[in-house]
């Protein structure tokens, strides 16, 4: 039995990633852990997560969790997720991070970290259904090569932080690979005024905040004549919590390093 903590237990994706471990019969709920000063520190994590009583308080902070788990799942924020990281990191606890906004800075600091440390799996998007779209938009970008435009839309709820979203970024360098470009030469995160016509090798980013928005991507390919959409829409949060609790299963049974969904679901 895999024996999970989680981390921002009191959180939307938190309180809906530990509901579902107790619902899940190979892995277990051992901790929920929130900052020091949250005020449902000390308290019941079943009145966190909304449930009857569970026997678990909630913990101020991962040094509290660390010795009575096997692995640590996160969806905090990039800045939290790489504190928690530093700490399993030494404790040799694997971890499962689905924070997005990661800075380049920060990313080879979670390398380092990882690299025959503990092993990690980080993605954008823990959904399975996510990373099939990956799989399948590289295959269409390298079909039909450099004569379609790209586009990338992405939508979530008013609350999300980071903009373009983790995903639509990840779908971002997915179709640069496949067309054999650099992300950072072509992307393009922002159309206002007179702008010119559009670059062929531009890879477009739009932004839409709105309501309570689980999360929707599209990436449209388009040429003059035709144009093909891909799109994936969340209709819950339970689809990434779901794949967060496959890889915590999986990443315990894994070498150091640093792994994605992709290697989770065994299609890269």
């Amino acid at each position: 039995m895999v024996r999970a903590a989680v981390a921002g237990v009191a959180g939307r994706m938190g309180a809906r990633i530990a509901q579902l471990v107790r619902e899940t019969s190979e892995i277990e709920l051992v901790a929920g852990f929130e900052r020091p000063d949250h005020p449902l520190v000390g308290k019941e994590v079943g009145e966190a997560i909304g449930s009857a009583p569970l026997g678990i308080t909630v913990a101020a902070g991962i040094g509290e969790v660390l010795e009575h788990c096997d692995v640590v799942i996160d969806f905090t924020s990039a800045a939290v997720s790489l504190q928690h990281l530093e700490a399993a990191s030494q404790a040799g606890k694997p971890m499962v991070i689905g924070s997005t906004g990661f800075a380049a800075e920060q990313l080879e600091r979670v390398r380092a970290l990882t690299r025959d440390r503990i092993a990690c799996v980080l993605a954008p998007n823990m959904s399975v259904g996510v990373n099939v779209l990956f799989k399948v938009v590289a295959d269409v970008a390298r079909l039909l090569g450099h004569d379609y435009d790209v586009e990338i839309v992405e939508a979530h709820h008013r609350f999300k932080k980071d903009a373009p979203s983790g995903t639509a970024l990840k779908l971002g360098q997915v179709v640069a690979e496949a067309l054999g470009r650099n992300l950072d030469m072509v992307g393009v995160y922002a159309r206002h005024g007179l702008t010119g016509e559009r670059e062929s090798q531009q890879i477009g980013f739009q932004t839409v905040r709105a309501g309570d928005i689980v999360g929707e991507h599209t990436v449209l390919f388009a040429n003059l004549g035709e144009r093909i959409e891909v799109t994936h829409r969340a209709h819950s949060r339970d689809g990434f919590a779901r794949g967060a609790i496959r890889a915590a299963m999986w990443v315990v049974q894994q070498s150091p390093g640093l792994y994605d969904m992709q290697h989770v679901l065994g299609i890269k």
